[in-house]
């Protein structure tokens, strides 16, 4: 599974990250994104329901937020 480290980045770089990273890999392959900027709670979610991406989990880990995402 790759792995994206958007933490310390802000909005809108780790959906652009992910989305760079997406477009690379076929469909079923994992992406595990780190980021720290709270607003990707809401971001990460959005940008996986408009381009049909699949949202598999997010966690609120303290220092950081976790999310896997399976791509289309």
């Amino acid at each position: 599974m790759d792995q994206i480290d958007a933490r310390h980045l802000l909005c809108p770089l780790p959906v652009l990250r992910l989305r760079k990273a997406l477009m690379a890999l076929p469909s079923g392959a994992q992406v595990e994104l780190l980021a720290t900027d709270r607003a990707s709670w809401l971001d990460i979610p959005h940008f996986c329901a408009q381009s049909g991406h699949r949202l598999m989990s997010a966690e609120d880990l303290g220092p950081h937020l976790r999310y896997i995402i399976e791509s289309a």
